[in-house]
Protein backbone atom coordinates (compact mmCIF):
# COMPACT_ATOMS: atom_id res chain seq x y z
CA UNK A 1 0.00 0.00 0.00
CA UNK A 2 2.82 2.42 0.88
CA UNK A 3 4.50 1.63 -2.45
CA UNK A 4 1.28 2.48 -4.32
CA UNK A 5 1.01 5.79 -2.43
CA UNK A 6 4.67 6.63 -3.22
CA UNK A 7 4.08 5.88 -6.91
CA UNK A 8 0.99 8.09 -6.96
CA UNK A 9 2.88 10.84 -5.13
CA UNK A 10 5.72 10.62 -7.66
CA UNK A 11 3.31 10.92 -10.59
CA UNK A 12 1.56 13.82 -8.88
CA UNK A 13 4.86 15.65 -8.40
CA UNK A 14 5.76 15.11 -12.08
CA UNK A 15 2.36 16.47 -13.11
CA UNK A 16 2.66 19.56 -10.96
CA UNK A 17 6.21 20.49 -11.96
CA UNK A 18 6.12 19.23 -15.54
CA UNK A 19 8.49 16.60 -16.90
CA UNK A 20 11.60 18.40 -18.08
CA UNK A 21 13.34 15.14 -19.00
CA UNK A 22 11.56 14.99 -22.38
CA UNK A 23 13.88 16.30 -25.12
CA UNK A 24 12.68 18.92 -27.65
CA UNK A 25 10.86 17.51 -30.67
CA UNK A 26 12.17 18.10 -34.19
CA UNK A 27 13.70 21.51 -34.75
CA UNK A 28 12.35 23.25 -31.65
CA UNK A 29 14.68 25.90 -30.34
CA UNK A 30 15.99 25.51 -26.81
CA UNK A 31 13.92 28.53 -25.72
CA UNK A 32 10.69 26.83 -26.75
CA UNK A 33 11.61 23.67 -24.83
CA UNK A 34 11.59 25.48 -21.47
CA UNK A 35 8.45 24.74 -19.50
CA UNK A 36 5.94 27.51 -18.94
CA UNK A 37 3.23 27.86 -16.35
CA UNK A 38 -0.39 27.33 -17.26
CA UNK A 39 -3.45 27.87 -15.12
CA UNK A 40 -5.76 24.95 -14.51
CA UNK A 41 -9.07 25.10 -12.65
CA UNK A 42 -10.51 22.23 -10.68
CA UNK A 43 -14.24 22.35 -9.94
CA UNK A 44 -15.96 20.20 -7.35
CA UNK A 45 -19.74 20.21 -7.59
CA UNK A 46 -22.01 18.10 -5.42
CA UNK A 47 -23.46 17.89 -1.95
CA UNK A 48 -21.59 19.80 0.74
CA UNK A 49 -20.63 16.50 2.34
CA UNK A 50 -19.26 15.02 -0.92
CA UNK A 51 -17.33 18.16 -1.86
CA UNK A 52 -15.84 18.55 1.62
CA UNK A 53 -14.91 14.87 1.73
CA UNK A 54 -13.16 15.12 -1.65
CA UNK A 55 -11.27 18.24 -0.61
CA UNK A 56 -10.00 16.44 2.49
CA UNK A 57 -9.05 13.34 0.49
CA UNK A 58 -7.04 15.48 -1.96
CA UNK A 59 -5.23 16.95 1.03
CA UNK A 60 -4.47 13.49 2.45
CA UNK A 61 -2.88 12.36 -0.83
CA UNK A 62 -0.88 15.59 -0.98
CA UNK A 63 -2.49 17.24 -3.99
CA UNK A 64 -3.81 20.43 -2.38
CA UNK A 65 -4.36 21.78 1.10
CA UNK A 66 -7.98 22.11 2.15
CA UNK A 67 -7.41 25.86 2.58
CA UNK A 68 -6.43 26.21 -1.10
CA UNK A 69 -10.04 25.62 -2.20
CA UNK A 70 -12.62 28.39 -2.40
CA UNK A 71 -15.34 28.42 0.25
CA UNK A 72 -18.37 26.29 -0.62
CA UNK A 73 -20.86 28.28 -2.65
CA UNK A 74 -24.45 27.25 -3.39
CA UNK A 75 -25.42 26.50 -6.99
CA UNK A 76 -28.83 26.93 -8.61
CA UNK A 77 -29.60 23.30 -7.73
CA UNK A 78 -30.96 22.54 -4.27
CA UNK A 79 -28.52 20.88 -1.85
CA UNK A 80 -25.60 21.41 -4.25
CA UNK A 81 -22.43 23.44 -3.74
CA UNK A 82 -19.33 24.27 -5.75
CA UNK A 83 -15.71 24.80 -4.73
CA UNK A 84 -12.88 25.88 -7.04
CA UNK A 85 -9.14 25.31 -6.92
CA UNK A 86 -6.88 27.19 -9.34
CA UNK A 87 -3.36 25.84 -9.76
CA UNK A 88 -0.37 26.79 -11.86
CA UNK A 89 1.26 23.78 -13.51
CA UNK A 90 4.40 23.60 -15.60
CA UNK A 91 3.93 22.78 -19.29
CA UNK A 92 6.51 21.85 -21.95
Amino acid sequence: MAQLKNSAQSKLEQYLRGDDSIPPIGNQSPESSFPKRERIKHLLIGSAKAVTSTIHYLQVIGYARAGDWSPLQPTDNPDEVISILIRQILMQ
